[in-house]
């Protein structure tokens, strides 16, 4: 019997677990959109990263790393499909999600980074996304680790 209710103990926490980090979830894939969609195509490479990303980090491991993937294709295409209401609508889930709470947002900052960054060398147009996503999120670069952003693009 208790082998049972363990399984059930550990099956609702990691329920509990995705549902705490769902919101971060969504925050990260929609920012992710919008800087990768900044350089206008988003490559093979940078979905792959997206793949790790989601593999590597505590709190998005607990989501199978397809449902990340098809959140951020879905805002992709929504920006694709609609540049001004898809920018809008990525841009109200990031501020929805962590523009209250700076170490969710500079951790969200750090992942488009690591995103753009899988190039090799990400575009100007993909620092300047960055660059405007830390300001909206009132932050500076250099707390998130990102000294290149300020540089790149002033």
């Amino acid at each position: 019997m208790s082998g049972i209710l363990s399984g059930l103990i550990r099956g609702y926490q990691e329920q509990l677990r995705r549902h705490r980090n769902r919101p971060f979830l969504r925050a990260a894939m929609a920012a992710c959109a919008l800087v990768s969609m900044a350089g206008g195509v988003v490559s093979l490479r940078q979905r792959v990263q997206m793949d790790q990303i989601m593999e590597t980090l505590d709190g998005l491991k607990v989501f199978d790393p397809h449902e990340g993937v098809d959140l951020f294709n879905d805002f992709v295409e929504s920006i694709a499909a609609d540049p001004v209401s898809g920018h809008a609508q990525a841009l109200a889930v990031v501020d929805e999600e962590v523009a209250e709470e700076p170490e969710k947002a500079q951790l969200l900052v750090r992942i488009c980074a690591a995103v753009v960054e899988q190039e090799g060398t990400a575009a100007e147009q993909e620092w300047k996304a960055i660059r405007t996503l830390c300001d909206r999120l009132a932050l500076e670069p250099e707390e998130c680790g990102l000294d290149s952003v300020r540089r790149r693009t002033t």
